[in-house]
C-alpha cells in the first residue's frame, strides 16, 4: 500500500506534524519516517477503505501518540499556551458527548435486555411499549456517531482503561479470543435474526398485540443481519447490534422462564383437589370447582329455604367452616368459632346515624351487623312422574350426632 493512497495515515501523520511543531523540523521529519512503516501496517489491518476514526481507535488521537513520541525520545513536553485549569475545564467538556453517547449504548442495551425478558415471560407485547424511552438514547448515539465517529468515545478515559486492562492481563490470549468470536458472529447475526422473527410469530399467536410487534421484530432481525456484517469494520454499527443482541439474550432467558412456569402450572392443575383446600389463616375452606365456596343455601321441593341445616361427607364427617360474627364490644366482625351448620349469616359493616340507623357505607368500620335470611329465591324443577314404587331407603351405616350450637343473637 503506498504512502500516496494512504489517506488515514496522511491525515493522522499532519496532526502528528502539527502536535510537534515546536521540535527542529528535522527531528520531525525523521521521527514522522520512523512511525510511518507502523502507521501503514495498522491501516493494512483495518482493511481497504480504513478512516482515521479507525486508527485513532487503535492507536489514541495524533495528540496523544505525539505526546508518547516526546517520551519515547526524550523530548521536552509540548508548551501550553493555556492556563492548565482552562485546559482541563476544556478537556471535560469535549467528553460529556461521546461518554453520554457510551453510557446511552450501556444502558439503553441493558434495558432491552430486561424488556426482553418481561416480554418472553409471559409471551404479551405490551412491554415493548417502554421501547419509547430506549430508543430516543439509541437514537442519540447514532447521531452522535454519525456526525463525531467514534474518535471521541474511544478516547474516554474508562475506555482506553479498559482496553489497557484487557491487554495487560492477556497480551497474546486477548487477540485470539476476539478472533474466534469475529469467526462466529455471522452465525450470532443469523441465530438472532431467526429468534426475533420466531419470537414475533409466537407473539401473534398469543394475542392480537403481538400482530404490531412483529413488523418491528422483522426490521431488527433485517438490520442486525445486515449491520452485523459491518461492525467488524466500522464500530459505530455497534450502536444497533448489541442492543438486539442483548434483547435476543435477554428474551431466550425469559422463554425459559415462560417454559418452567407452564410446565409448573399444569403439574399444579393436574395435582390440585378442588374439594378442599385452607385459607390464609390454615383454617378449612370448601370449593366448587376452582371457586371459593362461603356459604351455602338449601331448598326443599317447594322452592322454600332451609335454615337450619348441617352438612357430612360420605363417612360422616361434619363439612366444618369457620364462623364470622360481630364483635359487639368492638363492632367488627369476628371469627367466632367453626362448626357445620348452614346458611351462615351474611356479615355487613358500615356506620350508624345519630338515631342509630345503620349505613351499608364500606369506608368506615364502626358498625357490624349480621343478616339473616336467603339473599335470593329459586324455582325448583319438577321432576317427572314415575309408575315405580318407591324404594324403601336401606339404614344407614353410621349416624352423627347434631350438634346444638348456641345461635348468635341478630343484631338489631
Amino acid at each position: 500500500m503506498s504512502t500516496q493512497n494512504s489517506t488515514a495515515v496522511r491525515v493522522y501523520l499532519a496532526r502528528v506534524r502539527t502536535a510537534l511543531a515546536d521540535l527542529p523540523s528535522a527531528e520531525v521529519e525523521e521521527i514522522l519516517e520512523d512511525v510511518r512503516p507502523h502507521l501503514l501496517e495498522i491501516e493494512a489491518e483495518l482493511g481497504q477503505g480504513a478512516r482515521v476514526e479507525q486508527m485513532i481507535e487503535r492507536l489514541g488521537t495524533p495528540e496523544n501518540y505525539a505526546a508518547e513520541l516526546r517520551v519515547a525520545g526524550d523530548y521536552p513536553p509540548a508548551a501550553s499556551t493555556e492556563a492548565p485549569k482552562t485546559v482541563v475545564i476544556k478537556e471535560q467538556a469535549k467528553r460529556i458527548m461521546p461518554r453520554l453517547a457510551l453510557w446511552g449504548l450501556i444502558a439503553a442495551s441493558a434495558g432491552l435486555g430486561l424488556v426482553g425478558i418481561t416480554v418472553a415471560n409471559n409471551l404479551r407485547a405490551e412491554a415493548l411499549v417502554s421501547l419509547v424511552l430506549i430508543l430516543p438514547v439509541l437514537g442519540f448515539g447514532v447521531w452522535y456517531l454519525t456526525t463525531k465517529g467514534t474518535a471521541g468515545i474511544a478516547e474516554l478515559p474508562e475506555v482506553r482503561s479498559l482496553r489497557a486492562s484487557l491487554k495487560k492481563q492477556d497480551p497474546e490470549g486477548l487477540p485470539k479470543v476476539l478472533n474466534y468470536f469475529r469467526n462466529l458472529s455471522p452465525a450470532w447475526w443469523l441465530v438472532c435474526a431467526a429468534a426475533l422473527i420466531l419470537f414475533g410469530l409466537m407473539l401473534v399467536r398469543r394475542g392480537n398485540d403481538g400482530i404490531a410487534a412483529l413488523p418491528l421484530l422483522v426490521v431488527a432481525a433485517v438490520a442486525i443481519v445486515w449491520g452485523g456484517r459491518k461492525v467488524t469494520a466500522d464500530k459505530r454499527w455497534l450502536w444497533l447490534t448489541l442492543p438486539v443482541s442483548l434483547f435476543v439474550v435477554g428474551g431466550a432467558f425469559g422463554f425459559v422462564g415462560y417454559v418452567f412456569d407452564s410446565v409448573d402450572h399444569r403439574y399444579q392443575s393436574y395435582n390440585t383437589y378442588p374439594a378442599s383446600s385452607r385459607n390464609s389463616d390454615g383454617s378449612d375452606s370448601l370449593y366448587y370447582g376452582n371457586q371459593s365456596i362461603e356459604n351455602i343455601y338449601a331448598f326443599d321441593a317447594e322452592g322454600k329455604p332451609l335454615n337450619e341445616i348441617y352438612l357430612y361427607d360420605e363417612d360422616g364427617r361434619p363439612i366444618t367452616l369457620s364462623r364470622q360474627g360481630c364483635d359487639k364490644s368492638a363492632n367488627y366482625p369476628m371469627k367466632i368459632g367453626a362448626d357445620n351448620r348452614f346458611p351462615r349469616p351474611k356479615i355487613e359493616q358500615g356506620i350508624t346515624d345519630n338515631n342509630g340507623n345503620f349505613n351499608g357505607y364500606n369506608g368506615y368500620k364502626n358498625a357490624c351487623r349480621e343478616v339473616y335470611g336467603v339473599p335470593f329465591s329459586v324455582a325448583i324443577p319438577k321432576a317427572p312422574a314415575t309408575t315405580s314404587a318407591t324404594p324403601t331407603p336401606s339404614p344407614s351405616p353410621s349416624s352423627s350426632a347434631i350438634p346444638t350450637p348456641a345461635s348468635p343473637t341478630p343484631t338489631k
